[in-house]
């Protein structure tokens, strides 16, 4: 049997320490039997580790990783605290021995530290992926996916991801059925539309306190939805377009049309999750030249479609009011089988 060792350090995420339990728990083969063995283990002597509100008792201590086919990293309270040196040559050995090692949202941070990622590409909890690449920069960090497979190393993104990235690794060890068994155990789809990205939340690029551009930007924002020219922009702030241009890069890190851009995907995403109304008039209220200009830029900046993004994140009251306009009509929530769409395949989050 598969043995997976799932590792408890002081101050482990609960989530992130019971989501593979759980994930890798529920999978069975064909004839019923488990197709996991799963320990929790600790480097603690007494094998007792806090979990924020509560204390986590481990069964099994570091030998256990030894013994292990997979070992999970979940995160930790402060990602930022250092790895026990026992630890981090506990995994080490395991590595070598091929041992498959996967971590769970900040998780990576402690398996960076052991350097195995380095010159590897990996992902974590989209809020951490900036501190996660400036701490170790011989990692490529993605804040876009769900998960990182890098054969034998694996990375997740935030607490849900770790679902994802466990029927993952179920299904290459046992194939598309038992993977979704359990996917349908987990109350998951086996795979989710679109990546990480659709969760960051893109504010506004910084500006200084008191810079000049501080009443061009609000304007902006305010004026994001109709059409707007370099040359309008460049008329408001009172200067060249040129001049307009290298205050932008100084102020801002972009470009006037690029922030233009995100603000238009902001309010974009602001009616999808607030309104019923269809892709075509988001798409003109946002100030998009058509809605499948609309749809190309949504999805290179979200990482799925408006459509996708919708499901996963209008709120209930909507919902209904579009299933009271007419069920399939514009802004509605399509129905499949009797159940909307929706509930079948919304992230977990």
């Amino acid at each position: 049997m598969h043995t997976v060792a799932v590792l408890a350090l002081d101050g482990v995420v609960p989530f992130d320490l019971s989501a593979p339990i759980d994930t890798f728990g529920w999978a069975r083969l064909p004839d019923g039997r488990p197709a996991y063995r799963v320990r929790v283990c600790s480097p603690s002597d007494s094998g007792e580790v806090s979990a924020g509100a509560f204390t986590v008792r481990a069964p099994h201590g570091l030998e256990a990783l030894a013994e292990a086919d997979t070992i999970i990293l979940p995160g930790v309270a402060d990602p930022q605290d250092a790895l026990p040196i026992r630890v981090a040559e506990a995994l080490r050995d395991a590595a070598a021995n091929g041992t498959r090692i996967a971590s769970v949202c900040v998780g990576a941070f402690l398996f960076a530290a052991t350097g195995l990622l380095d010159g590897l590409r990996a992902t974590t909890h989209w809020a951490a992926a900036r501190d996660l690449a400036e701490r170790y920069p011989k990692v490529t960090v993605d804040p876009n996916v769900l998960y990182v497979d890098n054969g034998q190393f694996l990375t997740s993104a935030g607490a849900a991801a770790a679902l994802d990235m466990c029927l993952h690794m179920i299904r290459g060890d046992y194939g598309s059925a038992v993977a979704a068994q359990t996917a349908r155990m987990s109350v998951m789809p086996l795979e989710r539309e679109g990546g990480q990205a659709q969760f960051i939340v893109h504010d506004p690029p910084p500006t200084p306190a008191g810079a000049t551009l501080e009443p061009v930007l609000a304007w902006l924002e305010d004026n994001c939805g109709r059409e707007v020219t370099l040359e309008q922009i460049a008329a408001r702030a009172g200067m060249s377009t040129r001049t307009l241009n290298r205050r932008f890069s100084e102020q801002t890190g972009t470009t006037p049309l690029r922030w233009l851009h995100r603000a238009r995907v902001r309010r974009a995403q602001y009616l999808l999750e607030s309104t019923a109304y269809p892709v075509e008039r988001i798409a003109a209220q946002a100030g998009f030249g058509s809605p499948t200009a609309f749809r190309e830029r949504f999805r290179k900046v979200v990482g799925t479609s408006p459509q996708g993004y919708r499901r996963a994140f209008r709120s209930g009251e909507m919902a209904v009011a579009g299933e009271k306009a007419g069920g399939a009509g514009p802004g509605a929530v399509p129905r499949v089988g009797g159940e909307r769409a929706g509930e079948r395949r919304q992230p977990a989050r």
